[in-house]
């Protein structure tokens, strides 16, 4: 996993993860990638420092300091990943082809979560199939 300092082309600022700089670009490309700040989908890499390991910063894992909107926001966004995949099947590798079903009437309507590859998200939004990334929170990572 990769995390990338963004800026949308109204300059709001903000941090991404994924998993490869080829993923960001695909999902760039397919206008994946959308501001939280504003919604635009015209993002693009902001400069960022490099990450350097020196000792000291082998001594604890790094934290995320939020203030109180920020720890309110996220409990939130917390909230409602949990919705989602508790009122969710999960169809794995499957989504693709699952997605398409239900978008066609050929399976009943639910909802569903799984994987798929940055091409396929892009087949299924030109095809007019509504798919979001589920987002990844800190503590999955851990």
């Amino acid at each position: 996993m990769i995390k990338f300092n963004l800026i949308c082309d109204k300059e709001h600022g903000f941090e991404a993860w994924f998993a490869s700089n080829a993923d960001f670009d695909a999902q760039q490309n397919s206008a994946l990638i959308a501001c939280p700040h504003c919604g635009s989908t015209a993002v693009d890499k902001a400069l960022m420092a490099p990450s350097v390991s020196t000792a000291r910063s082998k001594e604890a894992p790094m934290q995320l300091a939020m203030n109180r909107n920020q720890k309110s926001a996220m409990d939130q966004l917390r909230k409602a990943v949990k919705a989602i995949r508790d009122n969710s099947e999960d169809v794995g590798e499957r989504f693709p082809e699952e997605a398409r079903k239900i978008h066609y009437g050929e399976s009943e309507e639910r909802g569903i979560i799984g994987q798929a590859s940055p091409d396929d998200v892009k087949s299924l939004v030109d095809e007019g199939v509504n798919v979001a990334p589920l987002p990844d929170l800190p503590e999955d990572k851990n």
